[in-house]
Parts: C-alpha cells; structure tokens; sequence
C-alpha cells in the first residue's frame, strides 16, 4: 500500500523533503500557506540565492543540543554530494564567489533555485497546495491528520513539518510549526533572533553608515562567545555585515537573559606588534597618514578623535600612552551597542526542538512515530554563507526519505 506524507512548508527544507518523500514512493502532499512558497530562497544572498558553502567548517553551527548529533545530521548528506544533486539532478550549475566561499547559481537568479526545486517535486509527482494555511496537526488512528485554514482536513500516514521558525514574517515564518511542535510534548529550547543586525542608540558611528571593510569581532557574554572574520557594514542605526550577524546571537540571547555583554573589534588582520610598529617615529608622517594604510580614512578619523589624540599630529609627537591608546582602539575596540533588529531582520531563528528529540537517520520524532522534522524549526543553525541552506537540504531529504519508508504503525 502506497504511504501518504504531507509536508507543512515549502521553503527549502520542505521542498526538498517533498522530493525525496515521491522520489522514495510516497504520494506526497505539499501544503504551503504563501500563494507561491520558497521566499526566504527568492530573498537569499541579495536575489541570488547563496545555494551552498564552497566549504564547510562543522564547528560554526550552533546549538544547545549534542553537537554530536548536530554533526551527524550535517554528515548524513555530504557537500559534494549536496553540490552534485544540484548541477547533475536538478541542473543548476553551481558557480563560487571566491572572495567569499559561498556557492550560487550559475545564473545568479535566486529564482532558479526554487522553480527548480518544485518544478521537481511536481515531476515527482508531489501534489503542491498554495494559499493552504496549515492550523494543526494531531495523531489520528494510526497515522495524522492535518487541519487547515480553509479547507477539509488532510488523513495522512505521516507528516513532516518543515515550517520554519519566526525569522523575516513577510515570507510566511509565523512560528505555528513551533507552537504545534511544543504542544505535542517536545522539548523546546527557546526561539531568539540569530543572524541579525546590531543597534546601537545613540549611533556613535553614523556618520560612517556605508562604510564597509574586513574586520574579526567579538561578541563575549558570561556564558558565550562568537568570534567571526568578514565584512562590516556601518549603518544609520548600528552595524551590520556578515561578521556581525554571525555573532550576533551572543547579544540577542544575553539581552533576553538580562545579562551583560560586551563586543569588540580589531579593524584590520595586522597583529598587535605591527599596528604597534606603524605607528612608530617616520619622519614627519603624521598619524592619520600611517592609519590610512589600515582602515578606511573616515573611520580613521574617528577613531583616533575617540582615543583622545590630535589626528594631524606626527608619528614622532606621539607620546607612549598616546602610541597604546591608538593600538588599542584599532585591535580591540569597544562597539557600543543597545539591542539587534529581531526577527524582522533575522537570516534564521535560534532554538527550537532539541536534537535529542529525533532520530538522526530519519529525523522521525522520537516522541511520536510518523512525525518528521526538518530545517529551522530543529535546535541548529549555522554562519552567512550557505550553512542553514544545506542543514535545510540535508535535514529535508533525510526526513523525506525516513517518512516514505517507514513501515505501517
């Protein structure tokens, strides 16, 4: 008899766990609340959807749950495997952005990504329902039932919730698929913001917003730490650019704790003792003159005025604590900061289910068979660059294919 799997989602976990649920012999079904599905994908990488890291680092996801879990998870579909069904099955060739090791489509169209995927899962055979808003989901005899908004409910075998988290809610991530999921008993570590911009009121530094440039930061709790080399970005407002919001669920989560936390930043990749040395006696070179080989001219300035130096002064009227204050400032400078931009900006969302609570070959709940799980509603996420798309592929297409196979209950 032919097993029925519904899946709550099309985004990209959803769509690929739609396709390797028919390609695996389910009749599958496709239920998406937006009247098109995939946003978060059209939206990614600036239109052109960042598919894949050109390599992989395990150790930048994050999670409260066992990291030994997490890394089987991501294992149990291999990026050059990952990389292969993209060009060889769906065919989109995939091209890298060296500068920055992340993988697009050839065609720089974030659009390509998602028609391909469900174009797909419909020569799958997957049944794909726009405009269906998806209220619950419950055991019902041996299998599940699925309630919608708008129509009759839905008698499945099995059902695989891949609706996301709270993350950017213009592309249809309510959090229902979280609050359901907590209601049927499952362990859930609390939701925060992840790969968000920073605030900072007032913005010592706004009148450097467009600045950009390469720099390592720190964001430094009681209880963490993120560390993240990249760009940052100066806005109206505070700070953003890939190596802030890769620490910036440090902030997000000490400020819902109401702890304390601090965020540093070395504005250039020279060592303490080089910064040191530039700033050593050279003739009449004057101090704004050796900081522009460094960092940008604007934020020179600012720098040097906020550690209390005279910026025409010579390298050789600098005094002892003068040479160290400036060191300080461009290797370990303090950015003030008074909150994040939340989930209207956030990439993804932090917590959700505990890992613990599914079985890593299938990604079936262990607290309830014929319940899958799959994407950002799991306790993980990882960096910019690709990371939460291929824990989307993989988490996706393991619950597909668990939820196609599994025998009768």
């Amino acid at each position: 008899m032919t097993r029925r799997v519904a899946v709550v989602g099309a985004g990209a976990a959803g769509c690929m766990a739609a396709i390797f649920a028919a390609e695996t012999g389910a009749e599958t079904l496709l239920l998406e609340r937006t009247r098109d599905g995939g946003r978060k994908i059209l939206i990614s990488g600036g239109g052109r959807c960042n598919v894949l890291p050109a390599r992989l680092d395990e150790s930048r996801f994050v999670t409260d749950s066992s990291p030994n879990t997490l890394r089987k998870l991501v294992r149990s579909w291999p990026l050059p495997e990952q990389i292969a069904y993209f060009e060889r099955e769906l065919g989109i060739p995939l091209v890298e952005e060296t500068e920055s090791a992340k993988l697009f489509p050839a065609s720089h169209r974030a659009r390509d990504v998602r028609d391909g995927l469900l174009a797909r899962a419909r020569s799958r055979g997957t049944r794909v329902h726009v405009d269906t808003t998806v209220t619950d989901i419950e055991p019902s005899g041996a299998g599940w039932r699925v309630h919608c908004e708008s129509s009759a409910p839905v008698d499945v075998d099995a059902v695989i919730v891949a609706t996301g988290g709270l993350s950017v809610p213009n592309t249809g991530s309510d959090g229902t698929g979280l609050k359901v999921l907590a209601r049927l008993g499952h362990t859930m570590h609390p939701a925060y913001a992840a790969l968000t911009p920073l605030l900072a009121s007032p913005a010592p530094f706004a009148m450097l917003s467009g600045v950009s440039l390469p720099v390592t930061i720190t964001a430094r709790s009681a209880t963490r730490t993120a560390t993240a080399s990249g760009g940052f970005l100066f806005t109206h407002h505070g700070y953003s650019g890939p190596s802030v919001l890769d620490v910036s669920h440090v902030i997000v989560r000490a400020r819902q704790e109401g702890a304390p936390a601090r965020v540093t930043v070395r504005w250039t990749h020279k060592s303490d003792d080089e910064v040191h040395a530039l700033l050593r006696p050279q003739g009449t070179r004057s101090l704004i003159g050796a900081l522009r080989t460094l960092i940008p001219d604007r934020l020179a300035s600012l720098l040097i005025e906020r550690a209390i130096v005279d910026p025409a002064r010579s390298l050789a009227d600098l005094t002892r604590e003068e040479r160290t204050r400036v060191t300080e400032i461009i290797v370990r400078c303090e950015l003030p900061w008074s909150g994040d931009e939340g989930y209207k900006k956030a990439e993804v969302t932090g917590g959700g289910v505990s890992l613990a609570e599914i079985d890593p070959r299938t990604m079936e709940s262990r607290r309830h068979p014929g319940l899958y799980l799959c994407g950002e509603v799991l306790d993980a996420f990882g960096p910019i660059g690709g990371y939460n798309f291929l824990w989307a592929w993989a988490t996706g297409r393991a619950a597909g294919v668990g939820a196609a196979r599994r025998g009768p209950t």
